[in-house]
């Protein structure tokens, strides 16, 4: 009976240390290169319940962004800064251990904390991607339109009238592109695929290299930039 009261001890102290080297082995955000990269941001930073907001004075449009999973949160300020700058209010969420699976519903609530937003998107990248679209799933009413970066949607909705946008690098080597190709039949049939030629998975964020991922022949800042001008875009046609 000792002894296994011993096992047992011993195997709870290895699942647990096993736990506390999972949650704090993450990407953190490569906070040099983001203060080079929004030294000329306008739009002040505000942070509420965690949550990273840029607030555009006179915005009427608003996106919740999930980051990936188990990327440090601060890492997507430049692509919402940016979006900030061209007039968008972006919420980036802060995640339970940098997992949006932890707390698919992070974006309940927000809407109503600014009255003045008509218009909302909701999106995130990879994992985070696929959280906004399960959660946009039980949501869609609320949102006009969904933001995919190197991300795909297991919720169908091929049949509504949702507007999306998937934008992904061409040297994304992270990305399942089986799975990608395969989840392709739950959006709109109208929905619109950009690939950025020369990016790759990490570079919507500022976080350095991502494990396995293909290698770019465009800069981090130049993916930024480009992914918030397709955005902008896209926001615009759609309206």
């Amino acid at each position: 009976m000792k002894n296994m009261m011993k096992f047992f001890s011993i195997v709870s102290i290895m699942l647990f240390i096993a736990c506390g080297w999972y949650v704090n082995d993450y990407y953190r955000a490569d906070l040099d290169a983001i203060m080079v990269f929004q030294s000329e941001i306008k739009v002040d930073k505000q942070v509420f319940d965690d949550n990273i907001i840029y607030a555009p004075e006179h915005a009427d449009t608003g996106l919740i962004f999930y980051p990936g999973g188990k990327v440090e949160t601060a890492a997507y300020e430049p692509l919402m800064a940016l979006l900030a700058e061209k007039n968008v209010l972006t919420v980036l969420i802060e995640m339970p251990f940098h997992l949006a699976v932890l707390d698919m519903n992070a974006a309940d609530g927000i809407q109503e904390k600014y009255p003045d937003i008509e218009h909302w998107y909701i999106g995130g990248h990879s994992l985070g991607g696929a959280m906004a679209s399960s959660y946009l799933g039980k949501n869609i009413e609320d949102y006009e339109g969904l933001i995919l970066l190197a991300s795909y949607s297991t919720t169908d909705f091929a049949d509504s009238s949702l507007n999306v946008l998937s934008i992904y690098g061409s040297e994304d080597n992270v990305l399942n592109a089986k799975k990608y190709q395969e989840n392709m039949i739950h959006l709109p049939k109208d929905f619109t695929e950009v690939i950025l030629e020369g990016g790759n998975h990490a570079q919507f964020g500022m976080y350095g290299p991502q494990s396995g991922d293909g290698i770019p022949s465009i800069s981090n800042a130049e993916q930024i930039h480009q992914t918030a001008d397709e955005i902008i875009e896209w926001m615009n046609h759609g309206h």
